[in-house]
Order: structure tokens, then C-alpha cells, then sequence
């Protein structure tokens, strides 16, 4: 076992010995026999290499570093080099007290990122001219295609047969392509044409336009808006945010819906992301719009303090008629480039801005001493050229041997984009090479720069004028600013976070690290391929080992979070029923435990949702099945499934389940959610599915960043493969593949180096370690609590599988307490709460994860002994309910030293066990009034007069 196995698992033979004394076995071994079906037992890592140490992987990153070419990225398309402030870098990116935080659903240990999240929405709001902001989407592609769907679902009544959504000018391609994939399904019909009057339309529902668009230009709006609107068609507005510091806010000129890319606010390249794209609207959407909101509310107490908004809106409440399929956002991105905006301010911003055009403007002026044609006149920072098929090859192949790249966006078009981090230097060096190609000579004089942003197009709305804007523009202050929200929060690197589902392991610092590296951070996705060679080294591997551990032949890793891997799946079943002449199959089979992003996934793919019934023991009702099945055999698409079953145990006849879905005509889509129970012992493919998607955000140890990023590969069996996503800017051999999912190639590929040095790291011996220890942890957890709570569901040998359930319903009944009461409680102990009321309402599902050491386990676990004994206070009569420290719970250092007049003592409130002394996490606010935050929505940064009138309410 290797040095680094030790260090991510306790392998402490004491330790085990315990875990296992407690779990009434000799052995791990002898646990895992009594745990996983006998018949889905398979070698599925055999011939994968061995584990690396920490330094042998460092040096093996660094050598596949080393073939990626660093070159000055001058392309464009959505994607700018960018200046990472390194208090950013330093404090955010690098910091485990924020990468490894989980999804603000518990606002009281969550107010810092909360607010970090709220500051990215007014910034988006602000720059975008919209006063609905919401915290973030996957990428450009996704919030455009986001933007689509919902204006196709509010669609007004004068417009409710209309299904075309009309691609105004010049969009970028990849965002055209993943509207296209979004939209066929669902038979929502996309043109593409000129700016132009629509007046003679009514078939038209929605418009989108680029601005500035894909060749750079900007174009004066308004009128062409405003005739949109008079015809009852809405108007999506892909834009630029830094561009927006000149340019007219496109709100302020109509725009009912603007999306686009936060990535040049001080996020890495990273050849493709991850990147937090933004989403902005009017308030009459606010029941409408896609992914997280983050809402003003009160606490307890009366003091102010954020949430998550609306999140009734949700798929786990709302399943297939969830407003979107998507769960992970990109929290720390989009946390990143707020932070940028905060540290940089409106002018700070503004003079970036004007940088970038600057360049543009100069290197026009170098063009036309050259005699070269540029298309353009009106832009920002992007410019286009006419030349030859000819001239364009020598211009493009000169400047890469300069060192820049330059994009090619058709065989008579040469584009170059200028981004912060160029200076002039650059602009000239780009213009002497040109002037070499054509053999004449740059003039040396400083030229004078033309104005090219006409006056009514300039920048007049108001921007960045709340103080988290001004007030932070030093290092030092930003500095203890970020600390200071930092402390706020609860984080792995506070405790154990111990969430079923969810899979909260380490992120080893070891795996963080080559994210930082420039030759890793600084790669644009759409390069020359000889200048991303070891990312695509890295990625093959990847694929090959992730095709490995599930049991499949092929793997795609385009999707940016696990419902897009749930989608990408769906739609490459959908199409492989296609190409084989079937393609009327579109009935999915869901259990009623599924989680809520499976049917909300199946209708974006445009299927209709069959729910298959569970037994008393939270298994799949196999009768049920096969009654449905054979029901609906000659539209049946596909199973979606989940195993270990979302009740955290090994369903034994899974086999057997899969069977009857291959017997009547479908595919079987494995939900990955539970692979951390799987690798090594078990897999998809030898279990019998077609194809699964995984969270590499949860079994492959990409941190969850507060809410993503994540990543959501899929791998397919043989048949499958060739309908695996395909890409507009790369060729991925998928010769009938089923569209593009996500905006780069690869989705976000610089976090897939994390979950290939998390393999590299375990090896072949050190992956299943790693699944046996966390069921071993799973039952340890069990059996300790077995006396003092019902655990719901256990499997034939009275075992659970990573996770479990404990029952809290009955204390509803006995004592008045709530699900949510335990949760509070145990912010007070030091713990973020289990997953709560899913899949069972009324339940915390549990997952300890193999990387928690026995010592947090057990501190968890007395955790949870003691508050029974305080529900049994109130069962018995010696306290009641109401003045318990269950209903007034969390409590925060503020209360301690107001005047205490609560029934119990302040050391029961904050220190109810001794272990909390030395590790005390106190939440900075007391319990949220979620009511009270919907009730008053407010979703950016609340100026005095507004903070004046919550106080009033």
C-alpha cells in the first residue's frame, strides 16, 4: 500500500480493528462478502497500474505539463487570458476553507459564501442592466440554451403554438450547437439568420444575438429589440461582461434575458473551464429562472443574514417539472470572479476594459498601414480580417511560430481578440510578424486612435456602486475580507461533512496543486492540438481508466456536472434507438426514490416518465417493473437507476432488473450518484447496464467548491460509443455521436487533473480499498447508532451499503421535532447535517466516505447520541419543546453574551458534549426565516434604505 493510501484512509489497525469489533466481523473482507450480492461481484481494475506516491505524481504531472505549449492566446470565441489576482488565487482558489465547502443549503453555517455568491449576482446584474441575477450556470452554451428553454416555457398566450427560436447575426458556434442539442428533443424548431425584422413571424417565440458577436462586432439594438417585443418575441442577449464596462447595459436597450461567461473576471483558462457563467433577467421570471438563487432574509434574532431563494423551484421538489435539470452550479468560479470585481472596482474594471480596446484600436490602425481589410469598425476588443486562403495560412502559421495564436474562423477570415494580460508589446510584436509575411514594413510612429464606440452605444447606466465594491481595493483589506467570510462557513476543513449522496471526501492538496501551474491554467480550449498535448494525454488515460472501473468500452467527458451526464446519457440512448430505426422509443422507467435531477433530466430529453414503485425495504418493485415494462415494450427507452439504490443498499436483484429492461427493448441507464460503493468490488458494465454517468465531484474527489464545480462523464457500452456528445470545434470520433452537452470539448477540463491524480494516487489496490472503507465506515456508523435511532433500510445480512438512513419521523409525534430541528442542532456540535428528507421525508441520510478519520466518525456519531437524549428531555417532560436547544438552535457567540434567559444552561447550548471545546465552529447567524426571505425577495447586495426597510418589516 502506498504512503499516499495511508494518509487518504485510516488504515490504522487499531481503528480497524475497532470498526470492524463493532460491526460484529473478523475482517473487511467478511464484511464486504456480507454487504455485495455474491453475483455482482467482479474484478473490474485488473491491469491498471499501480499507486504513485506524492511526488512521483508531481513529477509525472509535470512532465505532461511539460508538452502542453505555452503560447500568447489571442483567440477569442468566449474564452480570454485573464490576470488571476494572486490574493484570489491565494486565498480562494488554493484554499481548502473554500474549495471544499458543500451547496449553501444550510444557510447558517454557509453566510460567507452566501455572501460572496450574492456579490457575483449584483455584479452580474449591475454590468448586465437586469435586476434578477442568478449564482451561476455551467458555461455560456448552457446559460444561452437555459435562456431558450425558459422563454419557450413562459411563452405568452399570443405565442403559445409558436416553436422557433431564431439565432439573430453571429453567435458563437459552440453556443449555437448546444442550443441546437437542447432544442431538438424537445421540438423546439432553431434558425439561424440575419438581425432583421420579425414582424411576419409569428412562429418565432424567442430571439438570441452575440453582442459583441462572434466576429467582434457591435451593433446598435434598440429599435431592432424593440420590434421583437412588439410582436410578443423575447430577446436573449449572449454577451461579455468586461465589454459591458464601455458598452450600454443590453437591460437598458431591452434585453429581457442576457447570459454569458464570467471567465475573464479572473478565472483560469484552463482549456475549457470550469468557468461560472452568468444568467439575468426581470423579476417576472423569478419562478421561472434556472439554478441557484441567493436571497436576503432575517435570522432568529431579527438580524440579516442569506439563503438560498425559491428553492421550491428545484428538482428534488419538482422532478420532471423542475425549471432545470441542472444541480451543480460553478459556485467557486463564479465566488472567484465576484471577488475580482469587488478587488478591482467599477474603475478598476472600466480602465481594463479600456485597455483591451485600446490594444484593438491600435492594432487596427497597424492593419490598415499594412493594407489589410478588416470587417469590423464598431467593436470592442475583438477584431475580424479579410485575406486570401493563402495569406491566412502564412499569417497564422507565422504567428504560432511567434508565439501567438490567432483564430481562424473561416478559410478568408482571421480574427485576433485582446484580453487584460497583453500589453502593446504585444500588438506590435503581432504586426511586425504580419509585415514580414507581406514583406513590408510596420511604421514606427505612435499611431492616433480612432473612436469606434459611437456615443449611443456608450456605457451611461450606473455600475459596482455598493460598498463591497469600493471598499476592498487593497491587498490588506481584501484580504481580511475574504478571512473574514471565510470563518463564516463550514468546511471540510472545519469537520466532517457527512452527507449521503454526496460523497464529501478529501480533496487531497496533492490533487489540487497542478491547477495552479501555468502550463496547465493558461491553455485555451480551442488552441492548436499540438499545444494541448498533455492535456489530451491526460485525458485519453482518464477515459480509458474511468471505462475501466465502471466496466464500459468508451467514456465521454464533455459534461459539466452530474445532471448533464444524466442528459448527455439520455440523449445518447436516444440516439443509438435512432440510427437503429427506433426512435419512437421515449417511455423511461423511474423508480420513485429516484433523485429529482433523473426525471427532470428525461424531460429535457423530451421522454415521458413511467414511475416504478418501491417495496417496504426501499427496493425496486420487481413485479411492478416487469408489468411496466412489458406495458410499454414497444416504447420503451430506458431504466434509470441507481446503485446502490438511492436507499443505500445493494439491491440483489439488480441483475435481474436490468434483464427486464434489455427483455422488452430498453437500455439501462446506471445514475452514477452511488459509485463510491462500487469501485473496485463491482461495476455497471458487469452489472448489466448500457451506460452511466459518474460524479467525479463525488467518487473522484473533485472538491464541491461550495457549490461546483463538478463533472458528470458518461461511459457506454460498445453499441453506445459511436453516439457519445459530439463537439463543433473538435473532432471527438463519434461518427453518429448525439450533439454537444457543454461548451468546451471536454467540458472543464483542468478539474479533470484532480480525479486523474486521485487514480494515479490509489492504484489498482488503493480504489477498492477505498470503496471497502467507506461501507465499512457506513455500517460502523449503523451499528453505533442502531440502539438510539431506527435505521430504515438494511440489506438481506442487515447491512448498508456507503450510506444509511435514520428515522426521525416518529419524533414528530413524541416530541414535536422536526427533521430540520436535528439538522440546526447539530450546527452546535460542530457538524454540517446529513442529507435531509431525501429520499424519505422526515430522514438524515448519512455518508461518512473512506477518507474520515475513526476519531471525527465517533465525535459525529456522539453527536447524534446526545441530541437523542435531548429529544428524550422533551419525551419525558423535563424540558419543554419549545424552550429546548433543539427548536432554538443553532446559537451563536452574539446570544452568549446578551443577557441569557433560556431554559438551559449557555454551556448546553454550545458545548453539550467536552469534545467540542477544543474545535468550536460558531455559526455567525441564528436559524434563517426561509418564509420571510421568499416573502421579500432580494437578490443582490441590499443598499441602507433596503436593509432599513427588512428592519421595519
Amino acid at each position: 500500500m502506498s504512503q499516499f493510501v495511508e494518509r487518504h484512509i485510516d488504515l490504522n489497525s487499531k481503528s480497524l480493528e475497532k470498526r470492524c469489533k463493532e460491526c460484529q466481523v473478523d475482517s473487511v473482507e467478511t464484511l464486504i462478502k456480507e454487504t455485495v450480492p455474491s453475483q455482482i461481484v467482479s474484478d473490474t481494475l485488473e491491469g491498471m497500474s499501480e499507486a504513485l506516491t506524492e511526488q512521483e505524481l508531481l513529477n509525472h504531472l509535470s512532465d505532461l505539463a511539460d508538452k502542453n505549449k505555452q503560447k500568447t492566446n489571442l483567440i477569442g470565441q468566449g474564452y480570454s487570458e485573464t490576470v488571476v489576482p494572486p490574493v484570489v488565487q491565494r486565498n480562494i482558489l488554493e484554499n481548502p476553507g473554500w474549495y471544499t465547502q458543500y451547496t449553501p443549503y444550510q444557510a447558517e453555517i454557509s453566510q460567507g459564501r452566501l455572501e460572496a455568491l450574492l456579490n457575483f449576482q449584483t455584479m452580474v446584474s449591475d454590468l448586465t442592466g437586469l435586476p434578477l441575477a442568478n449564482a451561476s450556470l455551467l458555461d455560456e452554451a448552457t446559460a444561452a440554451a437555459e435562456a431558450m428553454l425558459m422563454l419557450f416555457r413562459t411563452r405568452p398566450k399570443t405565442k403559445k403554438d409558436a416553436t422557433t427560436f431564431y439565432l439573430a447575426g453571429e453567435i458563437f458556434p459552440q453556443t449555437v450547437a448546444v442550443i441546437q442539442t437542447r432544442a431538438t428533443p424537445l421540438g423546439i424548431q432553431i434558425e439561424s439568420g440575419e438581425v432583421k425584422d420579425l414582424s411576419d413571424r409569428p412562429d418565432v417565440f424567442g430571439v438570441i444575438l452575440q453582442y459583441p458577436d462572434d466576429r467582434g462586432n457591435v451593433g446598435s439594438y434598440r429599435d431592432w429589440v424593440d420590434g421583437c417585443h412588439k410582436q410578443d418575441i423575447q430577446v436573449v442577449v449572449a454577451t461579455d461582461l468586461l465589454s459591458l464596462t464601455l458598452l450600454e447595459a443590453p437591460g437598458a436597450w431591452g434585453a429581457d434575458v442576457v447570459v454569458g461567461n464570467s471567465q475573464r473576471f479572473g478565472v483560469p483558462l484552463g482549456f475549457g473551464g470550469p468557468h461560472a457563467g452568468f444568467f439575468a433577467t426581470h423579476e417576472a421570471y423569478q419562478r421561472s429562472i434556472p439554478g441557484r438563487i441567493i436571497g436576503v432574509s432575517k435570522d432568529r434574532n431579527g438580524d440579516i443574514a442569506y439563503r438560498m431563494a425559491l428553492q421550491t423551484r428545484e428538482q428534488h421538489i419538482r422532478r420532471d417539472k423542475a425549471t432545470s435539470n441542472i444541480c451543480t452550479a460553478q459556485a467557486l468560479l463564479a465566488i472567484m470572479a465576484g471577488f475580482y470585481a469587488a478587488y478591482h472596482g467599477q474603475k478598476g474594471l472600466r480602465e481594463i476594459g479600456q485597455h483591451c480596446h485600446d490594444l484593438a484600436r491600435r492594432f487596427e490602425q497597424g492593419i490598415k498601414s499594412l493594407g489589410l481589410t478588416q470587417e469590423n469598425t464598431v467593436y470592442f476588443d475583438t477584431l475580424s480580417i479579410s485575406v486570401t486562403e493563402y495569406l491566412a495560412d502564412q499569417l497564422l502559421t507565422a504567428t504560432c511560430e511567434g508565439g501567438y495564436n490567432l483564430r481562424r474562423s473561416a478559410k478568408t477570415r482571421l480574427q485576433i481578440s485582446f484580453a487584460e494580460p497583453h500589453q502593446v508589446s504585444d500588438v506590435d510584436a503581432v504586426l511586425e510578424i504580419f509585415a514580414k509575411v507581406l514583406s513590408l514594413k510596420v511604421e514606427n510612429e505612435e499611431p492616433e486612435l480612432t473612436e469606434r464606440i459611437p456615443a449611443d452605444l456608450q456605457r451611461k447606466t450606473p455600475y459596482l456602486t455598493h460598498s463591497v465594491f469600493t471598499a476592498y481595493h487593497t491587498e490588506t483589506e481584501m484580504m481580511r475580507y475574504m478571512k473574514m467570510l471565510e470563518n463564516k462557513d463550514l468546511s471540510l476543513a472545519t469537520a466532517m461533512i457527512p452527507l449521503g449522496s454526496c460523497t464529501m471526501k478529501l480533496n487531497a492538496a496533492v490533487e489540487m496543486m497542478p491547477l495552479s501551474w501555468r502550463r496547465f491554467s493558461r491553455i485555451h480550449p480551442f488552441a492548436p492540438a499540438d499545444q494541448s498535448q498533455g492535456y489530451r494525454e491526460m485525458i485519453r488515460q482518464l477515459e480509458v481508466d474511468l471505462a475501466q472501473i465502471t466496466g464500459f468500452a468508451a467514456c465521454s467527458l464533455q459534461p459539466n456536472s452530474g445532471a448533464q451526464g444524466e442528459y448527455a446519457g439520455l440523449l445518447t440512448i436516444a440516439a443509438y434507438h435512432e440510427a437503429n430505426g427506433e426512435g419512437h422509443r421515449n417511455i423511461v422507467l423511474i423508480p420513485t426514490s429516484a433523485h429529482g435531477t433523473n426525471p427532470a433530466s428525461a424531460a429535457l430529453v423530451g421522454l415521458k416518465i413511467v414511475p416504478i414503485k418501491c417495496d417496504e425495504n426501499g427496493n425496486i418493485d420487481l413485479d411492478d417493473l416487469k408489468g411496466k415494462a412489458e406495458k410499454h415494450r414497444e416504447h420503451l427507452s430506458s431504466l434509470m437507476v441507481t446503485y446502490p439504490s438511492t436507499h443505500g443498499v445493494f439491491e440483489t436483484h439488480i441483475k435481474d432488473i436490468c434483464q427486464v429492461v434489455h427483455d422488452n427493448g430498453g437500455q439501462v441507464y446506471m445514475d452514477g450518484a452511488n459509485m463510491n460503493a462500487q469501485v473496485g468490488i463491482t461495476s455497471p458494465g458487469s452489472i448489466g447496464a448500457d451506460v452511466c454517468h459518474l460524479n467525479l465531484h463525488k467518487t473522484f474527489a473533485i472538491p464541491h467548491g461550495g457549490g461546483g464545480p463538478g463533472m458528470g462523464p458518461i461511459c457506454v457500452a460498445e453499441h453506445l460509443a459511436k453516439h457519445l456528445p459530439k463537439h463543433p470545434c473538435e473532432n471527438l470520433g463519434h461518427s453518429e455521436g448525439c450533439g454537444a452537452v457543454s461548451a468546451a470539448p471536454w467540458g472543464s477540463a483542468m478539474i479533470l487533473l484532480i480525479s486523474y491524480a486521485y487514480i494515479r494516487l490509489l492504484g489498482r489496490k488503493g480504489l477498492k480499498t477505498a470503496t471497502e472503507i467507506a461501507i465499512l465506515n457506513a455500517n460502523y456508523i449503523k451499528n453505533r447508532l442502531q440502539d438510539h435511532y431506527t435505521v430504515l433500510y438494511l440489506g438481506e445480512n442487515g447491512r448498508v451499503a456507503h450510506e444509511l438512513i435514520i428515522d426521525l419521523r416518529g419524533f414528530k409525534k413524541s416530541a414535536k421535532i422536526e427533521v430540520e430541528d436535528v439538522a440546526k442542532r447539530l450546527v452546535d456540535y460542530g457538524f454540517h447535517a446529513p442529507t435531509m428528507s431525501w429520499p424519505v421525508p422526515g430522514t438524515l441520510m448519512i455518508e461518512p466516505t473512506e477518507s474520515e478519520s475513526v476519531a471525527e466518525i465517533d465525535r459525529f456519531c456522539d453527536s447524534l447520541i446526545s441530541i437523542r437524549k435531548e429529544i428524550a428531555d422533551i419525551e419525558n417532560g423535563a424540558i419543554k419543546v419549545e424552550e429546548s436547544p433543539l427548536k432554538l438552535a443553532p446559537h451563536t457567540v452574539h446570544e452568549l453574551a446578551d443577557e441569557w434567559t433560556k431554559a438551559y444552561s449557555r454551556e448546553t447550548a454550545v458545548f453539550p458534549i467536552e469534545s467540542i471545546r477544543a474545535k468550536k465552529f460558531w455559526p455567525s447567524v441564528a436559524r434563517v426565516d426561509n418564509v420571510f426571505g421568499d416573502r421579500n425577495l432580494m437578490c443582490s447586495c441590499p443598499s441602507v434604505e433596503e436593509l432599513a426597510s427588512l428592519d421595519a418589516d
